[in-house]
């Protein structure tokens, strides 16, 4: 799933805002002994935090059907989870870096979500979108500076995309064999045991009402109990 989205990105970078330029396009994690072998102009896209989309989240089953329409199992629905890219340009001048960008964000805002043709595997035979956002203030538990600390360089110039990707592995759950047309059928044996006993005893109230009392058995309940003991 995740490196389906790479390879999405990588395309679309590769035919819209690149062009076709000598521009590698990696993942690699843009620590100070990678940025000292860079030698080539570079789009780097780092993934540095995979957390689960919470607004997302939808309760209940989804069934399943077979090629007559009957519901044979039921799973839950997707779960989408935030893949956070850190996106960076390395070249020799900064104005190249700013330059490449500045393309970079163009592209990524002429779309919503991951573009339905760049997508391959998984993701292509679901048929949902994959929704995306980019440059975004980042979550108050959350800094840039934090991440660039934690990598070990020094604080570049970079945007931040977030896609939300689906996710549909769960647990199935089989259904239960289909109702008929005949529904169910009730009945009553017409022997004395199963017969109706006399009403339960009531307590009388203030204004007149009966209360059901509780606790006690009726004569019709104690002759059933002693004829079964009996037995």
């Amino acid at each position: 799933m995740i490196h389906e989205v790479d390879e999405a990105l990588r395309a679309t970078f590769r035919s819209d805002a690149l062009a076709g330029g000598q521009v590698a396009v990696v993942f690699d994690a843009p620590t100070r002994d990678w940025a000292a072998k860079v030698n080539a102009p570079t789009v780097n896209l780092y993934l540095y935090d995979i957390r689960e989309d919470m607004r997302r989240r939808e309760r209940g089953l989804l069934n399943e059907y077979d090629e007559r329409g009957t519901i044979v199992a039921r799973r839950r629905p997707p779960r989408y989870f935030k893949l956070s890219y850190l996106i960076t340009a390395w070249t020799k001048r900064p104005e190249d870096e700013h330059r490449l960008l500045s393309s970079l964000l163009s592209c990524l805002l002429r779309y919503e979500a991951l573009p339905a043709e760049r997508l391959t595997g998984t993701l292509a035979e679901l048929g949902v979108s994959v929704p995306m956002t980019v440059a975004l203030p980042p979550p108050e538990d959350r800094s840039f500076a934090d991440v660039w600390s934690a990598l070990g360089g020094e604080l570049k110039p970079s945007l931040d995309l977030v896609v939300s990707v689906p996710v549909t592995e769960s647990p199935v759950y089989p259904a239960g064999p289909q109702v008929g047309e005949e529904g169910v059928r009730l009945g009553f044996s017409e022997s004395s045991r199963d017969a109706p006993g006399p009403p339960a005893p009531t307590q009388p109230m203030p204004g007149g009402a009966n209360l059901p009392l509780y606790g006690t058995r009726h004569a019709g309940i104690a002759s059933r109990v002693a004829e079964e003991q009996a037995e």
